[in-house]
């Protein structure tokens, strides 16, 4: 019989090596718009690629992942994310003239790499023999928190030390780390994974409601999560008055903490996932009306950072329960969680950006602003997290609706 536990150790290094293009990327716009005078609307334009990279990658295999071969195509995702970095540090390291196509090219390839990552890690680790399969799924998106916590910590230290202008030598580091990966995955074996059901009749369209059930839990999981990992940063430096480099590490680093803590904590002793889902929720919609309705600042940050613990199991939480509820749902089920929960990021952050604006110029706001001296982007911030709390709410009235379902189903 094979031992599989080096193949579940290379997964979980795999996914710590990858929390490198997440990261790393936004903390380097400030010093990509003062070196290579890059607008800050090109430096957006490479977040939006990288999600429609990923998307793309999502429902290329949503639709044809039998076309594949999945443990190649695992064996080289590392390489791909370590030639992504490469030519995302050394094109303007080499021709600085010619930056921002380095910057473009090398995350078009990591980003490809990001999406493969979603939709094969998971399965994978799902496929491998396990007493314990939720708590396996449940450690190895843990560690994607601890990855982003040491990447913010290794790079803040690194530029502390050599400064921001030398930042391609540490986007060099972070690419040697998937070149292990990719060593790793060709010396141990690979499970067998489904590419796609082939089931049919009434079992195939009881499969195809649990995915889709799923598929809208993820994407409100994962708006609930984005949205306060893209915002938390601006929030507290403009609503909440905290220094920025405070903000970023307090309040940042602290959020991803709490999101790998409590994803460890239940790899360790969860069960019922279902429930963990409905609390996460619940309470992910009362931090964001708390920050929302807040004026004291200790409740409003304590609020933020608390956020993480309740939206942390709400993406991992929903391919545990896919597995539950769809036996041998396939990698072609992965990726479509994937695109699902990739909307959610860009969908809702995008969404909470327009309101902060758009009410941060009503009169409304401005009369407020007025009145009690606090700035109208401040109150827009404010605005947008009480706007943007429907997710949650959403979201716990969708798995309320999943409790009922799965009773139906048991009691059939």
């Amino acid at each position: 019989m094979k031992n599989y536990k080096r193949t579940k150790y290379t997964c979980y290094f795999t996914y710590v090596a990858m929390s490198s293009v997440f990261s790393l990327p936004p903390m380097l716009f400030v010093t990509f718009h003062e070196m290579y005078k890059i607008s800050y609307t090109l430096l957006g334009t490479l977040l939006l690629v990288n999600f429609c990279t990923q998307l793309l990658i999502d429902l290329i295999f949503t639709f044809f992942s039998k076309h594949f071969n999945i443990a190649l195509t695992v064996k080289i995702m590392p390489l791909i994310t370590s030639a992504g970095l490469a030519i995302y540090a050394l094109v303007p390291l080499l021709s600085p003239e010619n930056a921002v196509y380095g910057l473009i090219g090398g995350t078009i390839v990591f980003s490809v790499a990001a999406g493969l990552c979603e939709v094969l890690l998971s399965p994978m680790v799902a496929a491998l023999p396990s007493e314990h399969p939720d708590k396996d799924m449940s450690l190895l998106h843990s560690l994607y928190g601890w990855g982003v916590v040491s990447v913010v910590l290794v790079s803040s230290l690194y530029f502390k030390l050599f400064g921001t202008e030398n930042w391609a030598y540490l986007a060099i580091f972070w690419a040697v780390l998937p070149l292990i990966s990719s060593f790793l995955f060709f010396i141990s074996p690979m499970p067998e994974m489904n590419a796609e059901d082939e089931k049919k009749g009434e079992k195939k369209r009881g499969r195809a409601k649990g995915i889709a059930l799923c598929a809208v839990c993820i994407f409100l999981g994962s708006s609930s999560e984005n949205i306060m990992t893209g915002w938390i940063s601006s929030f507290m430096e403009k609503a909440l008055l905290i220094p920025k480099s405070a903000g970023d590490i307090a309040g940042m680093a602290v959020f991803a903490l709490l999101l790998a803590f409590t994803r460890g904590l239940y790899a360790k002793f969860g069960k019922n996932i279902l429930k963990a889902l409905f609390i996460g929720m619940c309470g992910a919609a009362i931090c964001y009306l708390t920050v929302g309705f807040s004026n004291n600042v200790i409740i409003g940050f304590a609020a933020c950072i608390l956020t993480g613990v309740f939206v942390s199991m709400l993406w991992p939480g929903t391919l545990i329960y896919l597995e539950e509820s769809v036996p041998a749902p396939g990698v072609a089920a992965y990726a479509l969680m994937a695109a699902c929960g990739d909307l959610g990021a860009a969908f809702a952050p995008q969404a909470m950006g327009a309101i902060v604006d758009k009410y941060a110029l009503s009169e409304k706001a401005l009369a407020v602003s007025a009145a009690t001296g606090e700035a109208a982007d401040a109150l827009g911030l404010k605005f947008g997290m009480l706007c943007t709390a429907v997710f949650p709410v959403l979201g716990a009235i969708w798995i309320a609706y999943m409790f009922a379902e799965r009773k139906k189903q048991n009691a059939a």
